[in-house]
């Protein structure tokens, strides 16, 4: 299944409501689940981003809509992008000169 990685800010709401910040990562791993994808691993961060969240989902449209659902809850904000195994990215790199 396709990993993705997704930067996450907190917005105003999320961090005046981070007493919440356990209910809504249980959320965030339903939404994933009964889409079919899985939260692997979510790490706080420090520097731009609030937290780093490593996913699984079957595709693109998957992936774009758990982020939207995840979003429209109004506590971050996303940037989801897919990332490659070595495994997945030498094949697609045979053949470059």
């Amino acid at each position: 299944m396709p990993t993705y990685v997704v930067l996450a800010n907190l917005t105003d709401q999320g961090v005046r409501t981070m007493q919440d910040f356990s209910r809504r990562l249980e959320n965030a791993r339903e939404t994933f689940r009964s889409m079919g994808g899985e939260l692997k691993q979510i790490y706080f961060a420090m520097g731009p981003y609030d937290y780093v969240v490593i996913a699984e989902a079957p595709d693109d449209e998957t992936m774009t809509r758990v982020s939207l659902a995840v979003s429209s809850q109004g506590n971050v904000r996303t940037n989801s992008f897919r990332v490659f195994t070595e495994a997945e990215a030498l094949p697609m790199l045979e053949g470059l000169h």
